[in-house]
């Protein structure tokens, strides 16, 4: 019953509207300020910087990073403040339906999904030699790390918490089912990475990948009844792609210890991860943990609150 833990605060369709737009509004224009502010710095308004390269260039890769995701800070900031004192909810029930937040679940899903990016990464540089070269400088990546493995969490957490979290219960609970919600904010997830560059590069069919993840995570928190599989999975998935390989069209522009060289192309392997890697994934943590149920999990009705505090309270029969 994740969705139904809305219930536990304040839950007017009007709270979340505006809890919307304050988020964004925090991510995506204070949060930005400090960036901006280093751009005209280097450059001036009039020649002002707006590619990801050109900024990590212009900045450096390192600062460029640190002031990206200092964004996602402020909008996690917002989130919380917003969840506390307008929705009066607990930080707890938007992240699980469980007793307390299951960290062991986090560190599966983060350890699972590392373990195999890395695999992945390097029997690509093992099969592909010629389209990757060695970008190791010990100084610029330990800098580096330290500023992924402080941020890049923040900014995971921050869009599984905002999509996964609140938007779904939100949405959930406004339209009393799961299926709307799940669509909604996986295809939304996807089309929020459409201003990417590897979309400028590839074109929109990487689109499939992007909403293909969010229809992975969505399925996954629906599925477990919370948020710990999918900040685990989102965590890993971004802070390996960070620190071992990045290239010049990529989100991440970074010092990492293997740049990519190659001439992108859209091909098969966009569709690898969304209709094999995932679906093993969601095979392996069904069985980890027991799921059942998933007509009902995934396209079942969202309970009134009436029906969820009888369910709270011990009272079924009342359902």
């Amino acid at each position: 019953m994740y969705i139904e833990q809305g219930y536990k605060g304040l839950h007017e369709g009007w709270r979340y509207v505006v809890g919307i737009i304050a988020v964004v509004f925090g991510w995506q224009f204070i949060g930005g300020i400090p960036l901006v502010i280093a751009l005209i710095s280097k450059s001036g308004l009039d020649s002002l910087v707006t590619t990801p390269s050109g900024m990590s260039e212009l900045l450096g890769a390192n600062v460029f990073l640190f002031l990206m995701l200092l964004a996602f800070v402020f909008g996690i900031l917002f989130l919380f403040i917003f969840v506390k004192y307008v929705h009066k909810q607990s930080f707890k029930s938007l992240t699980t339906s469980r007793e307390k937040i299951d960290w062991k679940r986090i560190i599966f899903a983060f350890s699972l999904w590392a373990i195999v990016s890395i695999l992945f990464i390097l029997l690509d540089i093992y099969l592909s030699p010629d389209d990757y070269v060695l970008n190791f400088k010990l100084e610029k990546f330990l800098i580096l790390a330290a500023i992924a493995i402080a941020l890049i969490p923040i900014q995971t957490s921050m869009e599984e918490y905002f999509m996964r979290g609140y938007v779904i219960q939100g949405l959930g609970i406004a339209v009393k089912n799961k299926w709307i919600p799940l669509i909604v904010t996986s295809s939304v997830f996807g089309l929020l990475h459409i201003f990417n560059p590897e979309v400028q590069k590839l074109g929109y069919g990487i689109l499939v990948f992007y909403i293909g993840t969010g229809f992975f995570l969505g399925i996954m928190t629906l599925m477990d009844e919370g948020l710990e599989l999918a900040l685990g999975f989102h965590a890993a998935n971004n802070l390996t792609a960070a620190l071992l390989v990045t290239a010049d069209w990529t989100a991440f522009t970074t010092d990492s210890i293997y740049r990519d060289v190659s001439d992108p192309v859209l091909g098969w392997d966009v569709l690898v991860p969304v209709f094999i890697v995932f679906p093993i994934l969601l095979f392996i943590f069904s069985k980890k943990y027991k799921w059942t149920d998933w007509k009902e999990r995934l396209f079942g009705k969202v309970m009134s609150k009436e029906e969820f505090l009888a369910v709270e309270n011990g009272n079924p029969s009342e359902v």
